[in-house]
């Protein structure tokens, strides 16, 4: 499989586009803690999407395949542990139930329409359905967590759905790109 090589817009930019800048041009070793740190922070705290980290050109002196083996990895293990973080302040906000009511009274009612999704999901698929969720390429999936994460309480199996989820997500956006840059070389 030959690199990765279209530029492609997966930075949404915002007061967050320099995170996403440096996950971009992370190289080295030091850029899979980038990635982790990146990937952890947006499973619970940043907008965007976590396929940025594809396009780091980290120079590990692997092959092509192991090198984004190595990236979707990190990537896992980071959002796996982030996802974790949230569950937590999930658990929390459940509890104290201040964060839920603000967000009920916010113009946007984010909590009710999640809510309804999650629901139906963890309640016909339970977990996988998480991991299934979080396999969609290209969508922002800190809500799902934390919609998710009031609604469940195993930390264990939490973090494995969110992992299993991640690498699913990444492995489907990199097929995906893969075929489009071979159909563009073919064409």
């Amino acid at each position: 499989m030959s690199e990765l090589s279209l530029s492609l817009p997966l930075s949404t930019g915002g007061p967050f586009g320099w995170l996403e800048r440096l996950v971009e041009t992370a190289t080295g070793w030091f850029g899979l803690v980038i990635i982790f740190v990146y990937s952890f922070l947006i499973a619970f705290a940043l907008p965007g999407v976590s396929e940025v980290v594809l396009l780091a050109p980290l120079d590990l002196g692997l092959p092509y395949w192991a090198k984004m083996s190595a990236i979707i990895l990190t990537s896992g293990l980071g959002k796996a542990a982030g996802s974790v973080f949230a569950f937590h302040i999930g658990q929390e906000a459940k509890d104290s139930g201040l964060i839920i009511g603000w967000l009920r009274r916010s113009r946007f009612d984010i909590i009710e329409w999640s809510e309804k999704q999650t629901v139906k999901i963890a309640q016909k698929w339970g977990y996988l359905g998480l991991a299934l969720a979080l396999c969609v390429p290209g969508f922002p999936d800190t809500l799902s967590i934390y919609a998710f994460a009031v609604l469940e309480e195993d930390y264990y199996k939490f973090a494995l759905a969110t992992f299993f989820g991640s690498v699913g997500r990444l492995v489907l956006w990199l097929a995906g790109a893969e075929t489009l840059v071979t159909l563009v070389e073919f064409l």
